[in-house]
């Protein structure tokens, strides 16, 4: 089994970096799905730093906007 952790704003990252912590404790076979919401420095990467949490696999770049608008900018 895989584990796909997907977050994107900072609650998200906050809130889950205990999840990817045990993950890795417990050499459980996940990843980092990144949707991309938050895409400023300050609102994301700082976090990743400061929680000291592995790059995303993935980044989908939504960036902001609609729910359709956001959909329609996923780059797979």
């Amino acid at each position: 089994m895989k584990i796909c952790i997907v977050l994107g704003t900072r609650p998200e990252l906050v809130k889950r970096s205990p999840v990817i912590r045990a993950c890795e404790h417990l050499n459980v076979d996940s990843f980092i799905s990144h949707t991309g919401q938050h895409y400023s420095y300050n609102m994301d990467r700082a976090f990743f730093e400061q929680l000291k949490l592995p790059e995303a696999r993935y980044n989908l770049d939504v960036g902001s906007g609609s729910h359709g608008e956001q959909t329609d900018s996923i780059k797979i």
